[in-house]
């Protein structure tokens, strides 16, 4: 294995004057090397194998990412595989999910999906032949009793009174494991290695367990399964991966990897271990994103505000800014934990570039314009987007009474507030100047209605004599209005690591009561009206928005607000 390079995350030449020079990380100097020896016969074979026992979630996409962008760039191969060796949690349900949305991350469409299912007879004949070799055996210990002789990290554990039964006590007893005999719990097969071993996972681990349950695939076909550590290697072997990436909790797993495929003399990949995405302000585990959504604590897998990739997706994260977040973050050697502004960033970054502007008011407060004709309907010209004049222009209605925004007004303005006031003047966007003349209050003292005049004039926006105005708002016109729910997604958790093992508080003490702010009555200019669910837009002076997939109808427009123009969180926590 070639050295790791100095600085293991992608860099770039520190002359100004050239162009980024993008170094290797330690993977692909890894890859190259294999490439030159001629190892694996130059060939390059990734896979990425979820088990089927949950959705996705953002961590996910990083090795997602990872191991289809290897391929990809040397012209390998990728599987999607299931490690399917659990009956009592997996469901065809987290299948259909984590296809369709590795397929939504990568761009790719798979002609094969893999299953550990489908190996099952040749794990089964594998393991009939480490019995045969002296290196496996039925042990009858109870999963606690196997706990307790493990030993220590510096006392070595106790062989298994059942250790040495003999070859054909082994396979008999094997066979009758396989046809149900026992009932859960009553005998294992167990790898005979080494019960002193510094690294516990060399001390005889177990490779089958006994589970009477239906499985989503093989349904009662089998009654004993294989533990991860002993499929994992030997669907590599199979599949003829080449680099199996893992992350680093499985560093001191590869021993055992090794030894397995050793021990069976079968093709040998190479394991390798990277760091697993940590995001702050969210959790990754499966076991505590299920209980958010058994307990009801969000509306399902794909709410926006879970980290699960059908979340991101449905809150309107594009795969194009989740990639290249990956591609930001880069890939280490060693844990930390990345701030979520990096996240929201890429979205920020990809949607500045692609989404077409839009006028959207959120919390609307009307406005009579009283020197323009009742009846006249004007339709201007907008820029879709300025970052792409490809995108060209769209046409908005103009009419005697718009709504703008309820804090784009103020009774008492200061006086450097460039908004509207009374006697203030302001640009309407793409359309007129206007100024303040009066308003109306309701019996709380609430304003509910603005009266201006416009200058005729300025149609466009720019004023022929010169005059300038600081403030620019965003309106709608209210004959056109299209009525929408507003959906305002913020972080889940107040705390930066709310999963925190030193903190002794249920991870659910930190969920944001301000995670979701919903908006009734929001008013949108008719070109929404149209929208669908796979464009994004920018709300001008508002944020990112995309079209509701699950709640959003003709009858009732839902978007979601995928992410702010501008972090404001840190402002918020007084950062």
């Amino acid at each position: 294995m070639s050295k790791e390079p100095a600085n293991i995350k992608e860099n770039y030449s520190e002359n100004n004057n050239a162009e980024p020079e993008k170094r290797l990380n330690f993977i692909e100097q890894i890859i190259e090397d294999d490439l030159q020896t001629g190892k694996f016969g130059g060939r390059v074979h990734t896979r990425f194998p979820p088990e089927p026992n949950g959705y996705l979630h953002i961590g996910h996409a990083k090795s997602i990412c990872l191991n289809s962008g290897l391929a990809t760039r040397y012209n390998g191969n990728f599987n999607v595989r299931f490690d399917d060796t659990n009956p009592t949690k997996e469901d065809t349900e987290y299948v259909e999910s984590i296809i369709e949305d590795v397929q939504w991350l990568t761009g790719r469409m798979f002609d094969h999906i893999y299953y550990a299912s489908d190996y099952f007879e040749q794990f089964y004949a594998y393991a009939v032949d480490l019995i045969k070799k002296g290196k496996a055996y039925v042990c009858d210990l109870t999963p606690d009793e196997i706990r307790t002789t493990r030993g220590t990290p510096t006392i070595p554990g106790e062989e298994s009174p059942y250790r040495n039964r003999s070859i054909e006590e082994n396979l008999d007893l094997f066979a009758r494991m396989r046809s149900g005999e026992f009932p859960d719990g009553q005998k294992t097969l167990r790898a005979k290695i080494d019960m002193a071993s510094p690294n516990f996972n060399l001390r005889d681990p177990i490779m089958y367990r006994i589970v009477h349950a239906e499985h989503h695939r093989t349904g009662n076909r089998w009654c004993i399964y294989p533990m991860y550590d002993w499929a994992h290697g030997l669907e590599d072997s199979i599949e003829r991966i080449t680099h199996s990436i893992c992350t680093l909790e499985f560093e001191h797993h590869r021993p055992l990897y090794d030894w397995f495929i050793d021990q069976l003399g079968i093709y040998h990949p190479q394991q390798i271990e990277f760091a697993r995405l940590a995001l702050n302000y969210t959790v990754m585990s499966k076991r505590k994103l299920l209980q958010l959504v058994k307990e009801n604590y969000v509306n399902g897998w794909d709410d926006p505000r879970m980290p699960t990739i059908c979340g991101l997706r449905r809150r309107g994260y594009t795969p194009e800014a989740i990639r290249e977040f990956c591609r930001r973050i880069g890939i280490a050697k060693f844990n930390s934990t990345i701030d979520f502004v990096q996240l929201e960033n890429s979205l920020r970054d990809d949607l500045n570039k692609r989404a077409q502007r839009r006028m959207a008011v959120l919390r609307p407060l009307k406005v009579v314009i009283d020197n323009y004709p009742a009846e006249r309907t004007e339709w201007l010209d907008a820029v879709n987007n300025p970052e792409n004049e490809a995108d060209g222009t769209r046409r908005v209605p103009f009419s005697h009474v718009i709504y703008i925004e309820q804090d784009d007004f103020l009774e008492d303005a200061p006086k450097k507030y460039y908004r509207l006031a009374p006697g203030k003047e302001v640009r309407l966007r793409y359309a007129y100047y206007i100024t303040c003349t009066s308003f109306v209050k309701d019996a709380a003292g609430n304003v509910t209605e603005v009266h201006c005049n416009y200058d005729p004039a300025t149609r466009g926006g720019s004023s022929p004599d010169g005059r300038k105005v600081q403030g620019t708002i965003h309106w709608v016109s209210a004959e056109h209005a299209v009525d929408a729910e507003m959906r305002l997604y913020d972080r889940l958790f107040t705390k930066e690591t709310p999963d925190d093992p030193q903190d002794s508080a249920d991870f659910k003490t930190y969920l944001n009561p301000q995670s979701l702010e919903v908006l009734n009555g929001c008013k949108l200019e008719p070109a929404l009206k149209d929208a669908a669910a796979s464009e994004r837009f920018q709300f001008e002076r508002t944020g990112y928005f995309a079209l509701d997939s699950r709640d959003s109808s003709v009858e009732h427009i839902v978007f979601n607000r995928a992410v702010s123009l501008r972090d404001s969180w840190a402002k918020q926590q007084g950062k």
